[in-house]
């Protein structure tokens, strides 16, 4: 079935600070795939890092490339071979597409895959497009459909919800245990939700941002905050370790866990916090390693191997999103809506980059999730 689009509005990022709205030729779905109407796309942090810099880390910008990949949508039409979905139907959109030959596709991970390509990222070349456009064609076998009672800002919010899933796995999270979140923007606080839905103890969390950590103690994502006090940059490593390890004592003296703690969610991706995270998780704990920052740091390696402290990586998801996407229509994540903090048409896609890079709007309310959604003239359409 083929689309009766023919054009179509897209952000186009070219360069540092350099977004385009451009016209693009929509062309219908090859075979297996299905045409989406993306009607909500949530900004992250990659996101961010393309914008101000053309790159996100190792992966820098190649050829003008479409951002987002946090969407949801509405299927418009299909191609040849796919049978699972019908136009009209909501889905959410995985970003990743992956070989389905390899070894770690045939283990059931994925996000490993040598041969992943992954929408809105510059990692591979030729690029990837992301969601930042009115409509986009997309393997059909990673767009997951929405339970009834699923918004699709809700739907967008299950690709940084399956981060924090298959992070929860990675550390084998059991009903009982404590949990400290280092760092609450929308991932952190995120892993403040996956915490209490899977029955934590106690659930607390850790940030330099008095906004962020009140937002997550009102809300209801953590039971107790503490704030980290701001110093001068340490001026040798050993100075820089040192204070880490008083900051994570710190920390539990403030929260009366003297033992630390189970699971140490550590979302900032910044060395001291890093550091942090291996003091404050408790002897025989683990440290999950969620968020992407500096590529190299230097650990208490002694205080991890002597206590038994288990130091992992999480990076991305595989076989997350039904989860995701049931856990999000069940409302048991209390308050997730409440994440969305700002609207943008997609016309405005730049001045959305602008915000979320200052971090606080004109009237001085925080900006935590970021929701791009219809261009002016789609959602006349709609």
């Amino acid at each position: 079935m083929s689309s009766t689009t023919t054009t179509q509005t897209a952000a186009v990022l070219h360069g540092p600070r350099d977004l385009r709205l451009e016209q693009r030729t929509v062309w219908p779905p090859k075979h297996d795939e299905a045409q989406v109407e993306i009607l909500s796309t949530g900004l992250c942090g990659s996101d961010l890092h393309y914008y101000l810099h053309g790159r996100n880390g190792d992966f820098a910008l190649q050829a003008p490339l479409v951002l987002g990949h946090e969407a949801a949508g509405v299927v418009t039409a299909v191609g040849a071979g796919v049978r699972h979905l019908v136009p009209g139907q909501r889905v959410a959109i995985e970003a990743g597409i992956m070989c389905n030959q390899c070894n770690y596709c045939g283990s059931g991970r994925y996000n490993l895959c040598k041969g992943l390509r992954f929408c809105s990222s510059a990692k591979t070349f030729p690029h990837l497009d992301g969601t930042l456009q009115n409509r986009m064609n997309h393997p059909a076998h990673v767009l997951h459909p929405l339970p009834d009672n699923c918004t699709f800002e809700q739907a967008a919010l299950a690709e940084p919800l399956s981060v924090l899933l298959h992070a929860s796995s990675r550390a084998d999270l059991q009903k009982g245990q404590s949990v400290l979140v280092l760092g609450v923007g929308a991932i952190g606080l995120l892993a403040c939700a996956v915490a209490s839905s899977l029955g934590a103890s106690r659930v607390v969390a850790v940030d330099i941002n008095d906004a962020r950590l009140a937002f997550a103690k009102t809300e209801g994502f953590a039971q107790d905050t503490y704030c980290l006090p701001m110093g001068d940059r340490p001026k040798t490593a050993d100075e820089g370790l040192a204070r880490s390890k008083a900051n994570a004592e710190a920390a539990m003296a403030h929260f009366k866990q003297p033992d630390g703690f189970d699971v140490v969610f550590e979302c900032t991706g910044a060395e001291p916090c890093i550091q942090m995270a291996v003091h404050a998780a408790a002897t025989g704990g683990k440290v999950m390693l969620v968020g992407m920052g500096a590529r190299t740091v230097t650990l208490p390696i002694a205080a991890a191997a002597t206590r038994e402290v288990d130091i992992r990586g999480s990076f991305r998801y595989a076989n997350t999103y039904p989860t995701a996407l049931a856990l999000l229509a069940s409302g048991k994540l209390a308050n997730v809506d409440k994440l969305v903090t700002h609207r943008f048409a997609l016309e405005r896609t730049p001045e959305a980059f602008e915000l979320l890079a200052r971090g606080k709007d004109e009237s001085g309310r925080m900006v935590l999730k970021i929701m791009v959604g219809p261009g002016e003239a789609q959602a006349a359409r709609r």
